[in-house]
């Protein structure tokens, strides 16, 4: 058992690093590869590309869920740790923008597209086979180890993007720095396919095969038939559509929020998330022995109500203690903004290619880039300015705002260039960071046992892979480039949170009244 869990867990390990380097290097990765956009634009493609990785997840879950189905869980899942190793290593080799121009963003699309579709087999094939070799009574601490290596892979990936950081200073960093994360993945490519080719086919799977059971008909059975169907469709609204919004907000968006609302430096940030990561990896598999003794709804339906209560004044607490000067000077100069409301428009930008022409939106948009928040208010004229204390910007449809002239008037209003780290208050950020760690653990620790318990074994790792790859892919994947572009839209730097608190809220409610208990059962 310990060598299925060790073997298992590492290689998930390593395909969550993978994963996760790309979403840690966000703006990085914008000013690589986007170079022609704005600050903005570049930091919501970034966001963007993160989430097309997100938004194959699901396709890559039914190809490699239906041949975890049909050829077998190890086979399948030495295929996808193949492919996201090799994705991942091709990326540390691309062009930038700079020197390839529009080639460079296509080929990582492509590559991101590949990771994207390798998670979405991975997961699944590695919670089953943990779970179909578990006692019945420990199902939940065993497959706690595989949640677990989401928070070893994020650990793996953020110390060598911080070493590497510190090491080279941010210029190098910056110009060839950023590959050595993405080229390191090739040793460790090589340690999990070496431990998974020792591994044996899962004893359920083979019991199955040797009945001649193995369904032929994979997807039919897990979404075709009623019954089936009924419980992936539980399993996604009664607790998948929390994590997707619920683990990514604690552990993703927050490094959007300090780095680019809070303006703290990204190396610290970065180590902060590694802190935060070291302490949430022992909580996976807490969360998932306590659900072998109280179940696994009462644990799940408890982290969600805490992040559903946390978010609104965690954040508001953690702008405070990390940017103190700013909140001042947020309360005592506030930017407004006097246009045609009319004009304004969402501006939801996925690509970072799309141009707004505006004046509302132009001046909305050179605010956000200053990292500041705003409020608009219909001007009488219709004209649009920018108000910031005994300053007044005047905009042009079609034009641009001065941002030399934009970043005097918020200096002279009291607006700091970046967080001053003396006077940051860590007890409060460390505070609210943890609460938002043990929400999300305490869903997402026993989840695997959760979900492997849905589905019988003919069908097992395509039926709960669909439901566990949208939620994490598409609910928690756009959830970092859809709440940064309701800020930007908006100029409410907590308006982003709405995101994840609707699908929290969403998942409380399914689970109270739609999901039924099956801790402890046989898996057959």
């Amino acid at each position: 058992m310990a060598k299925v869990v060790t073997a298992s867990s590492a290689g998930t390990a390593f395909e969550w690093y993978d994963f996760f380097i790309f979403g840690a290097l966000a703006s990085v990765i914008g000013q690589v590869f986007f170079s022609g956009l704005s600050d903005t634009a570049g930091v919501i493609a970034a966001l963007g590309l993160f989430a097309a990785g997100f938004a194959f997840r699901p396709l890559g879950a039914i190809v490699f869920g239906a041949m975890g189905d049909r050829i077998g869980r190890k086979a399948t899942f030495l295929i996808t740790v193949s492919l996201m190793g090799g994705a991942t290593f091709a990326i540390g080799l691309l062009p930038t923008y700079a020197s390839a121009g529009l080639i460079a963003p296509i080929l990582l699309i492509i590559l991101r597209i590949c990771q994207g579709m390798a998670i979405g087999g991975e997961y699944g094939g590695a919670a089953i086979y943990v779970a179909e070799h578990a006692d019945d009574d420990k199902r939940g601490a065993a497959t706690g180890w595989i949640q677990a290596s989401a928070a070893f892979g994020l650990i793996a990936a953020l110390l060598v993007i911080y070493f590497t950081r510190t090491t080279i200073g941010e210029e190098a960093f910056l110009d060839w720095g950023w590959r050595v994360p993405f080229l390191v993945s090739i040793f460790l490519l090589g340690i999990s396919v070496w431990m998974r080719f020792k591994l044996n086919e899962s004893p359920a799977y083979q019991k199955l095969k040797d009945e001649g059971a193995v369904t032929s008909t994979p997807l039919r059975e897990a979404f075709a038939e009623k019954k089936s169907a009924k419980q992936v469709l539980t399993a996604f609204f009664a607790f998948m559509a929390a994590q997707g919004a619920l683990w990514y907000c604690a552990f993703f968006y927050t490094q959007v929020f300090l780095e680019k609302n809070l303006g703290m430096p990204g190396a610290e940030v970065n180590w902060l998330i590694l802190i935060v990561t070291v302490i949430s990896a022992p909580l996976y598999v807490f969360f998932g022995w306590l659900s072998d003794k109280v179940g696994r709804k009462p644990v799940m339906v408890g982290g969600m109500l805490i992040g559903l209560v946390a978010f609104m004044p965690g954040f508001a607490g953690i702008a405070d203690a990390v940017n103190p000067q700013l909140a001042r000077a947020q309360a005592e100069s506030p930017v407004v903004i006097a246009t045609n409301l009319d004009s304004c428009t969402s501006q939801f930008n996925p690509t970072g290619t799309a141009e707004f022409t505006a004046a509302c939106d132009i001046a909305s948009k050179a605010v956000i880039d200053s990292g500041v928040g705003y409020t608009r208010v219909a001007s009488e004229d219709g004209t649009t300015m920018i108000g910031i204390g005994n300053r007044v910007i005047a905009v042009a449809e079609a034009g641009t705002v001065d941002m030399a002239e934009l970043d005097t008037a918020l200096r002279e209003a009291g607006y700091p260039l970046a967080a001053n780290m003396d006077e940051v208050d860590w007890t409060t950020l460390y505070f609210w960071m943890i609460v938002f760690t043990i929400a999300a653990t305490a869903l997402y620790g026993p989840m695997a046992a959760a979900l492997v318990e849905m589905f019988p074994t003919r069908i097992r790792y395509t039926a709960m892979s669909l439901p566990y790859h949208v939620g994490t892919g598409w609910v928690g994947g756009f959830l970092p480039v859809t709440a940064f572009t309701i800020v930007a839209a908006t100029g409410d730097i907590y308006a982003g949170l709405w995101y994840p608190i609707f699908f929290i809220g969403l998942s409380v409610v399914c689970a109270l009244i739609f999901w039924k208990e099956k801790h402890g059962q046989p898996l057959h």
